[in-house]
């Protein structure tokens, strides 16, 4: 394989980090973000063990110009970008009449503005060198919809848009654009999530799991962070040119219903 570079948001820990540490294994050189307090280290580690090339970046997905500051160094440093994976995300349970305003813009900001922020500053190397993968982390909620997550719906649902429109875009430039929708996966955003919904439904957090969270699915298990890693490098793959614009359910039956 050709060296390629991948940037992928919040892969300092859940998801994105299971992301990286499969694309390091696979000798991808990584941009790895996130905002945890030892991102860097975690960082490290990630690209040490596997012994690849990295770039660590901090920048906070609300803020434009450093989305472009971290594109930017990336490039400088290793020639461009080649796959690009939007997996940031942020959460919050409430009904509507309550939702805090923050919490909305914080969550259209994190989970769909973002995405287009690093789209754009990615787009003019990946166009250049007539070779791009772009994989946004949506959910299985950028398909269907829940009770009090109205504003993480209606992200998922816009970062799907999205994907469709930007495959739209890059097909003459072999740039690719998918959509991963995972069902639930067990990670600290979702653990969080597990005493938002108690509160929410006005029942015991140990009945979560099994009345709310994976109710719908029809696998009674979490999504393994493996299966996400592994779609995502299928997509990234040089092969995978004619896969694009889709939204791929990785959601044990969800959807299906």
């Amino acid at each position: 394989m050709k060296k390629r570079t991948a940037l992928i948001t919040g892969s300092t820990s859940g998801i994105g980090l299971g992301i990286a540490k499969a694309f390091a294994a696979k000798g991808y050189r990584l941009v790895l973000n996130g905002l945890e307090p030892d991102g860097a280290a975690i960082a490290g580690e990630v690209a040490g063990r596997a012994g690849v090339a990295y770039l660590f970046s901090a920048a906070n997905m609300l803020n434009p110009e450093a989305i472009r500051q971290m594109v930017d160094e990336a490039a400088a440093l290793f020639g461009g970008i080649d796959i690009l994976i939007n997996n940031a995300g942020i959460q919050h349970v409430a009904p509507i009449e309550n939702f805090p305003d923050e919490k909305w813009y914080d969550i259209i900001g994190v989970n769909l503005h973002a995405a287009y922020h690093l789209t754009k500053a990615v787009w003019p190397y990946m166009r250049e060198q007539q070779f791009g993968r772009i994989i946004n982390i949506a959910s299985a909620h950028g398909l269907v919809a829940s009770e009090f997550k109205s504003a993480y719906v209606a992200a998922k649902h816009g970062l799907v848009g999205f994907t469709k429109t930007a495959a739209l875009e890059g097909a003459s430039f072999n740039i690719t654009c998918n959509a991963i929708c995972p069902g639930y996966v067990k990670t600290p955003l979702v653990e969080k999530q597990m005493d938002d919904q108690s509160r929410a439904h006005g029942i015991p957090e140990s009945e979560v799991a099994a009345k709310i969270m994976l109710y719908k699915q029809a696998v009674k298990s979490f999504v393994p962070v493996e299966v996400i890693a592994d779609m995502a490098l299928l997509l990234a793959a040089e092969g995978s040119a004619t896969i694009t614009g889709t939204a791929i359910p990785l959601d044990g039956g969800w959807s299906a219903q």
